[in-house]
């Protein structure tokens, strides 16, 4: 059986970089034997989903196109799955696998393992850490609980839309959305996704953790540009309350809201079982406000208190 795969990951792979133009499964389907041996198109979909995940878990970049007869086709192209002769020192390569331990989440482990691999098979040096003994106590960690992480990881780098549904923070209920994805970032704990609203013809950032149900996909190409990686996490922090040019005034009752404390700018503690802090007042600063609900009071600016009253009244009516 383990043989048989092979070669059919084998048949495929030549398949996808022997072509010019995008194939459709259709087309795959008829070239490939073990696809003809299938029973129904339900059996071969599903046989061709896990080849295609399992060749780009390989590390071959398939592009999902329109062929030109309005077809969902795909492709390798070979200059896309070239890779340059790996010139690394040992300092770098400990820095590569330092990385790779960051993750937590089981599929992006053994991604990261994986390509470690393929890096020390292509000439990687696999020589003593230099920071041993300089991390051994304390070493980074990226945990990953939201189930809507792996999908839209998946979705930024094939470059797919998405649809999922989004409640938002003063929001009773979820709403549909249909997304661009461009890029996963995490900020202060918590994973958020920055992209195309088609809905709102903009971009927009999302938290993961109020994406509700199943991500799914959806054929067909972007509709808009996407921005380079350095605006892309300007602005994911930038909707998640980082770059506030004004500041707030909160009271924040004594022993909680740390996040908070680390952010603040200055901090007053008072005899009365709450401190005051400054805050720097940037775009989403109400809705991060209103998740520590009582052990939190604005005293100014006013649009802020009343942004984060309003918040709080959606919340309570349910």
């Amino acid at each position: 059986m383990a043989i048989a795969k092979a070669e059919r990951l084998m048949n495929l792979a030549l398949c996808l970089l022997g072509t010019r133009r995008p194939l459709s499964k259709r087309e795959l389907r008829g070239s490939i034997e073990a696809y003809l041996e299938a029973g129904n198109d339900e059996s071969f979909n599903r046989m061709f989903e896990r080849d295609k995940d399992d060749l780009r878990e390989l590390g071959l970049v398939i592009e999902t196109v329109e062929n030109l007869e309005g077809e969902t086709g795909y492709l390798a192209r070979r200059d896309s799955n070239r890779l340059p002769p790996v010139s690394l020192d040992a300092e770098e390569a400990a820095a590569l696998g330092l990385a790779a331990k960051v993750w937590q989440q089981a599929r992006l482990a053994g991604a990261a393992s994986g390509a470690l691999q393929k890096l020390r098979a292509g000439g990687m040096p696999e020589a003593g850490d230099p920071y041993e003994g300089q991390h051994s106590a304390i070493e980074p960690r990226i945990p990953v609980h939201e189930a809507a992480f792996e999908p839209l990881m998946l979705a930024c780098r094939d470059r797919r839309p998405v649809v999922f549904e989004y409640r938002k923070s003063n929001a009773a209920r979820p709403e549909p959305r249909q997304v661009e994805p461009w890029a996963l970032e995490c900020w202060r704990g918590h994973w958020y996704l920055a992209g195309y609203d088609r809905d709102r013809g903009a971009e927009r950032v999302f938290r993961l953790s109020r994406i509700t149900g199943k991500v799914r996909s959806r054929a067909g190409k972007y509709t808009a540009e996407v921005p380079d990686v350095v605006t892309v996490r300007e602005t994911v922090a930038s909707w998640a309350g980082e770059g506030g040019e004004r500041s707030a005034l909160i009271r924040l009752r004594a022993g909680a809201g740390y996040p908070l404390r680390a952010k603040a700018t200055a901090v007053r503690e008072g005899a009365d079982g709450w401190d005051e802090l400054e805050v720097p007042y940037g775009h989403g600063l109400d809705a991060w406000l209103v998740e520590f609900g009582p052990d939190v009071i604005v005293v100014e600016p006013a649009d802020l208190r009343a942004d984060v009253v309003d918040r709080l009244r959606a919340v309570a009516r349910g």
